[in-house]
């Protein structure tokens, strides 16, 4: 198991690695989360949803990702409260305190997924969540060394040098830890690290003599090195360097396109926008609520867990005003499920599944309404482009039911066995407004450029984003392989 000592130690990432670097050793091996909180999400092979980031890892195992590889996923829709996933299923909403109690029937399905996984892999490498030395949450402990005690699991702790107090932070979190706990942690891994590791040396030498662990690996810090967020967004909007060849706004054809995101109060898989992000013909930007909304040739209004607060936050910087300027002087909009839901007419929520109960008037460009009910919609689709003969994959996560007249002109046709060409999303008569339920819309090849020519790119570069996904993790394993010591690491698998 991975621990941090802090939230973005590079837990996911180190898991990501491990996960690559034993599959391209032959080895049948899973990822495993007991408990994630994220709004970045996957629908899975089984119908179900998990983080994100343990889909990567699946794909790092050469997997299709499954409900078992993170049983509980928490969604937060407020502050203060979370939309609760077990087994890939919407089972409740609950406050913090709430969920607290909760806990000893989570861990049950935790459990109950781990033994699943264990019947079908030689190895389970599993992620922890934030720190194991958050004292306030130590009781009924699901996602870190509660869960590492109950299944007798050994520990790696990676902390993260670049955001400076490494040596603190590794011995501030022992320091927290019950002497079992202490016992389970077997070795630290000290993460993007620059510079000559002579002068670290000293440093961690001092390290394994104050606390007789030893030091398992210091990583490089890797320029451009693109994994999935779990969650933040990312604070570049390109890459730094080089990954496995693709220099990114490399303007190669000189034709570019600017394409602005905001980036929501509730922004749920902001993920969708990693190829345009790294896009080498895209200018690409998120834009926070308290930034000047910039021109743009196209807007992407994405994804939220709390689509009517998320729609008056959007009103209240002025972005319905900037959207209306927009779309006035010829520019594009889509809109991506919830964005697709501020599109049209009213936004409906009787049972109060995303806040407050009540309805919301919409910006009105797309004539529809839409209905929040209590069963989420989770699948993955096929089908094809209504503007362009180009196939489409994605998936499908959202709780709202859009009906209207808008519906009859389809953004896209979905492959259905009871329907082979079943519409989906919408296009407004003027050919400036999509909006569609798809998330990954962006993710291959052919509908990228496709959206891309919608939008108004003249020309387009050929960019792959998944093959770039793929080298990243290949790269990744081969970092991860040079420097942790292997001899070590190997006695736990």
């Amino acid at each position: 198991m991975v621990q941090g000592t802090t939230s973005d130690a590079g837990k996911s990432t180190l898991v990501a690695a491990l996960c690559r670097v034993l599959y391209r050793r032959g080895m049948r091996v899973a990822p495993f989360k007991p408990q994630n909180m994220a709004l970045n999400s996957a629908v899975t092979v089984d119908g179900g949803e998990i983080g994100r980031a343990q889909a990567v890892q699946a794909f790092a195992c050469g997997l299709e990702p499954h409900t078992d590889m993170n049983p509980v996923l928490l969604k937060p829709n407020s502050d203060t409260g979370c939309q609760v996933i077990v087994h890939g299923k919407v089972v409740t909403n609950l406050e913090a305190t709430s969920y607290h109690a909760y806990k000893p029937v989570a861990m049950r399905a935790v459990l109950d997924s781990w033994r699943r996984l264990q019947d079908q892999y030689d190895c389970i490498i599993v992620e922890g969540a934030g720190s194991p030395a958050e004292i306030n949450l130590r009781d009924n402990d699901i996602a870190n060394m509660g869960f590492a005690e109950a299944v007798d699991c050994p520990v790696i702790l990676i902390a993260d040098i670049d955001r400076g107090g490494v040596f603190a932070h590794i011995v501030g979190t022992l320091a927290l830890l019950s002497e079992p706990e202490k016992a389970r942690v077997v070795g630290f891994v000290i993460n993007r690290f620059r510079g000559d590791i002579a002068l670290l040396q000293s440093g961690l030498d001092w390290l394994e003599q104050e606390t007789g662990k030893p030091v398992l690996g210091v990583l490089p810090y890797l320029h451009g090195l693109h994994i999935e967020a779990e969650d933040s967004v990312p604070k570049q909007t390109q890459l730094s360097g080089n990954v496995a060849g693709h220099v990114p706004n490399s303007n190669v054809l000189g034709a570019r396109i600017k394409v602005i995101v905001p980036v929501l109060p509730h922004i749920s898989n902001h993920t969708d926008f990693d190829a345009l992000r790294l896009h080498p013909q895209v200018d690409f930007q998120f834009i926070n609520m308290n930034e000047v909304i910039p021109p743009a040739d196209l807007i992407i209004l994405p994804g939220s867990k709390n689509v009517r607060g998320d729609l008056d936050c959007l009103r209240a910087n002025g972005w319905e005003q900037a959207l209306t300027h927009h779309l006035r002087y010829g520019g594009k909009v889509i809109g991506v499920c919830g964005g697709f839901q501020m599109l049209g007419r009213m936004i409906h929520d009787p049972l109060a599944i995303e806040g407050d109960a009540g309805s919301s008037a919409g910006f009105g460009w797309l004539e529809m309404e839409t209905t929040l009910e209590k069963t989420k919609q989770l699948k993955q689709v096929v089908g094809q482009m209504a503007f362009a003969s180009v196939a489409i994959t994605g998936y499908e996560i959202h709780m709202g039911v859009s009906t209207g007249v808008a519906l009859d002109n389809p953004a896209m046709y979905l492959n259905e066995a009871s329907q082979p060409k079943q519409p989906e999303g919408a296009m407004s008569q003027d050919n400036q407004i999509a909006g569609t339920y798809l998330h990954g819309l962006f993710d291959h090849h052919e509908a990228c450029a496709a959206w891309l020519q919608w939008a108004g790119l003249q020309v387009e570069q050929r960019f792959d984003y998944e093959k770039l996904r793929d080298d990243a993790l290949n790269r990744l394993a081969d970092c991860v392989e040079k420097h942790l010591d292997w001899d070590r690491v190997a006695e736990y698998i």
